[in-house]
């Protein structure tokens, strides 16, 4: 499968250094230098993953991820200047998948971004040809088309998120880490902040719960972890 990644940043000759390391890799680019742009194209393209900068003119990276994340799950790789944890949790909370921190190494990114790939397009879940139900029929999750519902309509996550729903419903009861979270949903050469996955949980929960202040599908076992109420 032949990607199109859309790669959103201002400053030209970063654009086109990180366009070139796509490309050697055989990925199809497409290139905005503003976040209007930005939106057009992904309106118009086919795109099946964004690296995009968080500090763009016309509309910000953090506007930009919010109103794809409206309606898409496309996997979204934010960049950074600010090498502080606040930042990077800032653009988790507007939905990207993962972040990278400027200045950062080419070979890095492209690690980042194939991997990405990997998990957001390839099902490494246990499979169920039906769908599995929760909370007296009300949610149901088929982990084989990764497909939730609550209520009968479709819930949409991120990439990461269904992945960490999936470790969830793998383990109905059991107690979870925040590092076993990030190595059962992720893998080991992932590198996360326990914060990052207070992130995509407390999204997780804007999407499923009734009322996210007092959740009833993912609870907060304090001191420990998380474990999913089945």
């Amino acid at each position: 499968m032949n990607y199109n990644i859309l790669v959103v940043e201002d400053e030209k000759n970063i654009l086109d250094i990180i366009s070139l390391y796509l490309e050697k890799e055989n990925y199809n680019v497409y290139k905005a230098m503003d976040g209007e742009e930005a939106l057009a194209i992904y309106r118009n393209k086919e795109i099946h993953l964004i690296i995009l900068d968080l500090m763009i003119p016309k509309i910000s990276g953090e506007k930009v991820c919010k109103t794809i994340r409206k309606k898409s799950n496309v996997p979204i790789i934010i960049l950074t200047a600010k090498d502080d944890e606040d930042s990077k949790i800032d653009g988790l909370d507007s939905g990207a998948d993962d972040y990278v921190t400027k200045p950062f190494s080419n070979r890095e990114l492209m690690s980042r971004v194939n991997a990405l790939l990997r998990r957001s397009y390839k099902n490494n879940y246990k499979s169920s040809n039906s769908d599995l139900s929760f909370d007296n029929g009300r949610l149901k999750i088929n982990l084989e088309k990764m497909i939730v519902k609550k209520d009968d309509g479709i819930i949409d996550l991120t990439a990461n998120e269904f992945k960490i729903l999936s470790v969830f419903i793998n383990n109905p009861g059991n107690i979870l880490s925040r590092e076993q979270l990030i190595e059962s949903a992720f893998g080991y050469e992932y590198e996360a902040y326990d914060r990052t996955i207070d992130s995509h949980i407390k999204n997780i929960r804007q999407k499923l719960e009734d009322n996210p202040k007092t959740p009833v599908y993912i609870v907060t076992v304090y001191g420990i972890g998380y474990k999913f109420n089945n």
